[in-house]
């Protein structure tokens, strides 16, 4: 099995996207709707890398990539913050909650797997 990658992705367009890029490039792809169902993944199977949304309902990605930053059993599994909110000032925001990284969307797929390859 390849590496585990967990997208986390309220848009069903978007994450059918990402799932399939995984895929074609040999990645195993999980995925969760909101920062709820990442955590319960997360708990489940440890993925290798994770692709959080930052605006979901029930729970943000902010607020999930620091829970899974605080706790000493997840806190190595990187993340990757995806946003369309690409403003000045977010970049320092989603390092200070803990991603390792972030990409804007629309993405552009070879940046996108170069990103993902970085990190697994």
């Amino acid at each position: 099995m390849g590496k585990v990658i967990l997208i986390v992705e309220d848009d069903p367009r978007n994450l059918k996207l990402f799932q399939r890029i995984l895929q074609v490039a040999g990645y195993t792809a999980l995925e969760a709707v909101d920062g709820q169902q990442c955590l319960e993944a997360v708990r489940r199977q440890r993925p290798d890398l994770i692709l959080m949304d930052i605006q979901m309902p029930v729970m943000d990605g902010l607020e999930a990539t620091r829970i899974l930053k605080s706790d000493p059993a997840t806190q190595g599994i990187p993340v990757i913050a995806l946003t369309a909110f690409a403003m000045a000032g977010d970049r320092e925001n989603f390092i200070q909650a803990g991603c390792d990284d972030y990409m804007a969307k629309p993405i552009d797929i070879k940046s996108f797997l170069a990103k993902v390859a970085e990190y697994v």
